[in-house]
């Protein structure tokens, strides 16, 4: 042990030797395929070394990540991902993974919160009056989301349970359509993330009601969170990279150190503002237990809901 310790230091120096790849389960274009190659630049700016961006798409995420933990541990397997990887442990019972226990978090850089958002004709301004507006309509108001299982739809679903709202989830395939649907009046309401709701709120073609984080988004400071109004609501779209499990601590401390030096550049800044993003840069331990608690929370909404993966 005692040799083990004193050699983590030149295991960090000698790291990386070679290219890193980092698995991004989802398709290319999406906001988060975006981050994650602009992430990428930069740590390969720091490392000198090519770190490539691998999309594996596929089963909400899952195929990207199992490739991961079954990567080996040492520091050239990396997984960027979303809150979908919490949810997933509760929507697939039958996961050959844990991301609690195949995977060590090296940090969480940031946050999107989702925005309640209404089509113009709903005739409400504040979250007390939409929760009784669905309550006095026959069938109660129809809640657009990016699929089943999303954090738009969970959040919906979550709303659901703490307000006693009348709704009904309608799925769409992706944020695109579903932004689209509340645009034309197909839903009434929606919860799109800030980064896909904002230019449509600029125009005055959706409204937005309240955010769905404990503080107030950054993207938009004037709107009132849903904790303010039922304490305790929170959730949110969330960024994390990962390494496989055994991976030597003194590789996830220069990931970490250099994934916070990355956050601190102006291409970061500049996208994760244009995005919504609110940054955190939490420390692996802060990771490990916001994940955690994450897949203990979403899966709570998940079997209340009773959501089933599509």
């Amino acid at each position: 042990m005692a040799l083990l310790a004193a050699s983590a230091p030149v295991l960090a120096q000698d790291y990386p030797a070679r290219a890193i790849r980092v698995v991004l389960p989802f398709a290319p274009g999406g906001g988060t395929d975006i981050l994650a190659r602009v992430l990428s630049q930069r740590l390969q700016e720091s490392f000198g070394q090519t770190v490539l961006v691998d999309n594996r798409a596929g089963a909400g995420g899952n195929i990207g990540a199992e490739i991961v933990t079954k990567s080996a541990p040492d520091g050239y397997a990396l997984l960027f991902t979303t809150s979908a990887l919490a949810a997933n442990v509760t929507l697939y019972p039958k996961l050959s993974f844990d991301p609690r226990r195949d995977l060590i978090a090296v940090s969480q850089l940031g946050s999107v919160p989702a925005l309640l958002t209404v089509h113009p004709s709903v005739p409400v301004k504040s979250v007390k009056d939409l929760v009784a507006l669905s309550k006095a309509t026959k069938g109660g108001l129809n809640f657009g989301s990016n699929g089943t299982g999303t954090s738009s739809h969970l959040a919906g679903a979550m709303f659901q349970q703490v307000t006693g709202a009348a709704m009904t989830h309608i799925p769409y395939k992706g944020a695109a359509p579903a932004v689209n649907a509340l645009i034309g009046g197909e839903t009434e309401m929606a919860f799109p993330g800030v980064n896909s709701a904002a230019p449509f709120l600029r125009a005055g073609k959706v409204r937005g009601i309240a955010v769905t984080t404990k503080a107030r988004s950054s993207a938009l400071p004037d709107v009132p969170t849903l904790d303010s109004i039922y304490p305790g609501f929170e959730l949110a779209n969330w960024f994390i990279l990962f390494t496989p499990t055994a991976t030597p601590a003194a590789i996830v401390t220069r990931l970490h150190g250099e994934s916070i030096k990355a956050m601190q550049h102006p291409d970061m800044k500049s996208f994760m503002a244009r995005e919504g993003a609110d940054p955190v840069g939490s420390t692996p331990a802060e990771a490990a237990a916001f994940v955690a608690r994450e897949v203990e929370k979403l899966g709570k909404i998940i079997k209340v809901a009773g959501v089933k993966a599509e």
